[in-house]
């Protein structure tokens, strides 16, 4: 097998270089980044699952501002509806870290957690994205046909083989295959077979799901420089996404407290935890998940526990304490460098990948 930077992938998806910037929900996520990743080439990816539908809509006209080059927008795919049924016992330990940050405790007894999928994927079919991005499952049955029936293309995070083969079947273009060593949220479909997340390492899963599937496989999980890209397309991926490496370049919004955690990080610091929102997440060890963790309470599900956390992660942002945010990240975080911009890190990246593979 000859292997070639310029998969299949890159002419379906119409960029250069066959690497994916991941859609990463929150601070970090930026019109700026998502921009600067296409016009490197790669193809960036807004982070979009948590913001209102008309901000998406006005993120979406910044990238179009600052490229004419294809990018996608990632929305989280879940069940509505909120769990209430210990958030007095969830509330009264978020109290304490309340208390630390100098903010007010919360005496609510139920949280309610506003459903935006639907009027969310609405805009990016107004707007016309090129790529729709999901995490947490498929696009709805009648989402997919308005997707697919407009000339979006789709592309769905999996974590075992079973979900990648669900991902073709459903009409995906392209399977993200996410492994244990990537940051953030795990994007397995179902919880109630891996409540901590399927965690298969990446060079395991690579190959088994694009052995699997006839739709272009994207290598996530760990892969920070070219030789992780070579070293993928070796597996039988067609191309990379990449989150963590971007989270330090100049155009990420990544808080300046969680870039220098980033930056004091190494392989050994990273923990899964559902401790900020309900769901398996990697990101660097800190008091909150110590604290939360010793106390030997379980997280409301996704949403709710997102929804209840979300004033601490604000304040914690604020004031610059790293110890109380979600700092996502993966297991490659040596290989981090501060004040690079993202067409410098692609640039590098391809570099070595081509020296790499002769190519």
């Amino acid at each position: 097998m000859k292997i070639t930077l310029q998969t299949a992938l890159c002419e379906q998806f119409a960029i250069r270089y066959p690497l994916f910037l991941a859609g990463m929900a929150g601070g970090p996520s930026t019109p700026e980044l998502t921009a600067a990743v296409s016009e490197a080439g790669g193809l960036g990816t807004l982070g979009a699952a948590y913001m209102e539908p008309e901000d998406i809509r006005e993120a979406i006209r910044r990238i179009r501002e600052r490229t004419a080059a294809p990018f996608g927008v990632n929305l989280f795919v879940y069940q509505p509806g909120d769990d209430n049924a210990r958030i007095r016992e969830v509330q009264s330990e978020l109290n304490k870290m309340r208390r630390h940050l100098g903010i007010p405790g919360a005496t609510d007894n139920e949280v309610h957690t506003p459903y935006r999928f639907e009027q969310q994927f609405e805009v990016l079919l107004e707007e016309k994205v090129p790529v729709i991005g999901t995490a947490f499952g498929v696009l709805p049955a009648s989402c997919m046909l308005a997707a697919k029936s407009a000339g979006h293309r789709v592309v769905a995070m999996a974590t075992t083989v079973r979900e990648a083969k669900l991902a073709q079947e459903s009409g995906c273009d392209a399977i993200v295959a996410q492994g244990s060593e990537a940051g953030g949220h795990r994007g397995t479909f179902a919880l109630d077979a891996h409540p901590m997340g399927a965690n298969i390492g990446t060079m395991a899963l690579v190959p088994q799901i694009a052995d699997q599937v006839t739709i272009p496989v994207i290598a996530a999980g760990g892969i920070m420089d070219g030789r992780g890209l070579a070293a993928a397309l070796a597996l039988g991926a067609q191309g990379v996404q990449m989150g963590t490496r971007f989270l330090t370049a100049i155009e990420a919004g990544t808080n300046a407290a969680y870039r220098k955690a980033l930056l004091a990080s190494d392989e050994e610091s990273t923990v899964l935890t559902k401790a900020f929102s309900g769901r398996p997440a990697r990101g660097i060890a800190n008091a909150f998940i110590r604290q939360w963790e010793a106390s030997g309470i379980s997280p409301l599900a996704f949403p709710a526990q997102n929804t209840v956390t979300r004033d601490i992660r604000n304040a914690a942002s604020m004031q610059q304490q790293a110890e109380y945010l979600s700092l996502w990240a993966g297991q490659g975080t040596r290989m981090l460098t501060p004040e690079d911009t993202a067409q410098q890190i692609i640039d590098r990246i391809m570099k070595q990948a081509a020296d790499l593979i002769g190519s």
